[in-house]
């Protein structure tokens, strides 16, 4: 059978990219340029990012759709290759925010041991030191961001942006933090109910178009766990490195150690800026000399020692924490107290590593290779 380059097409149009749901000819993704020797044919599949998680399957699914539609007599195997376009030099192809200086991912292994409260005072603990700082809510199932800043009632609107010929979402501004949050966008009273693809995509849209101007940090409360909204921010932002939240409880710091090996793998290669541990003790506001070490005592300390990762702070339990939260005031906005002190000095921990981290040329770069 004679082969040429409309046959294959024909059969790619029936491989979708997963992403999107589109198949990858609609999609530009197949490069024009199909050669045919004989019974050999070989092309290549373009991509957005070098760390695209679908390039793999996307091959084989490619080889798989030829022999289907085309022939098994076809030669396909290893002819294949996948090119990225941020190998092209273009204007910051693989940056969707040029102003924003250093992002910041705050993770957690499981829920419940306090990352959106680390994040929120974290976020305006830097702002009290004169940073420009932005707080993007990526928990889409639990936003919470709302309710510690107060503005449960806010509706961003959109502002028209003239030099990208397009309207963008203004961000609420509270306490010297640009915010944005599913929770601005969905009845607070209803579930979120929708599949890791609609949730990605809504957490694409709150941070490409979103006019988030010039900042310094671009803090993001992500959801506990490792879930498709961890792969969607590392495919679309480069971040400046991750801080894992835990407590000093045994079955919370095993997942948190799961959370590090995530960011470190090789997949994701993210520089860890270090770990948080957050109700470390009990301190009762009468007795503020008192320590109470009632999740256990300095477990991320060990942890952080056994994964060579750095202890940025230990953040205790005070009543005021909960309430302020509950309040829309972030307790860091205090001055002068145990909490406030110790959330300033974890921001000040965190300028440094960061620092060190630009000083030394360490940057979010994802590459898969494919053998």
């Amino acid at each position: 059978m004679a082969l040429y380059p409309k046959l294959i097409i024909d059969a790619l149009t029936h491989v979708r990219y997963p992403g999107t749901g589109k198949d990858i000819v609609s999609s530009e993704m197949v490069e024009d340029n199909i050669r045919i020797d004989g019974n050999k044919v070989s092309f290549s599949l373009i991509f957005e990012k070098e760390n695209d998680p679908f390039a793999r399957s996307l091959v084989k699914a490619c080889e798989t759709a030829i022999l289907t539609y085309v022939g098994k007599e076809v030669e396909i195997a290893g002819n294949i290759t996948c090119k990225y376009k941020t190998a092209i030099p273009k204007k910051d192809p693989d940056n969707p925010l040029p102003g924003v200086k250093n992002i910041i991912a705050v993770s957690s292994g499981k829920g419940g041991v306090g990352k959106s409260t680390v994040s929120a005072n974290l976020a305006v603990s830097l702002a009290k030191m004169g940073y420009k700082v932005g707080l993007l809510d990526a928990d889409i199932f639990g936003p919470s961001m709302p309710k510690m800043f107060g503005l449960e009632d806010a509706r961003p609107i959109l502002e028209e942006k003239n030099e990208q010929g397009r309207e963008l979402i203004r961000p609420e501004e509270r306490y010297g933090v640009k915010l944005l949050s599913i929770g601005f966008f969905v009845n607070p009273n209803d579930a979120v109910l929708w599949r890791g693809g609609m949730a990605s995509n809504a957490l694409k849209q709150l941070i490409t178009d979103a006019n988030w101007g010039e900042l310094d940090y671009f803090v993001l409360d992500l959801p506990p766990g490792t879930s498709d909204i961890h792969l969607t921010l590392v495919q679309t932002l480069a971040l400046t490195g991750a801080i894992v939240v835990s407590t000093p409880q045994e079955v919370a710091l095993a997942d948190a150690k799961k959370g590090i090996s995530m960011f470190v793998g090789e997949k994701v290669n993210v520089p860890i800026i270090g770990l948080v541990e957050n109700m470390a003790w009990f301190t009762p506001a009468e007795l503020p000399n008192n320590k109470y070490y009632i999740f256990g005592k300095e477990g991320c300390k060990k942890l952080a020692e056994d994964m060579n990762v750095e202890l940025l702070g230990q953040i205790p339990i005070v009543q005021s924490i909960c309430e302020c939260g509950d309040n829309g005031a972030p307790a860091a906005l205090k001055d002068d107290t145990i909490t406030s002190q110790a959330f300033m000095d974890l921001a000040s921990r965190v300028v440094a590593k960061v620092d060190e981290i630009n000083a030394s040329g360490i940057k979010t770069k994802r590459v898969i290779t494919h053998k």
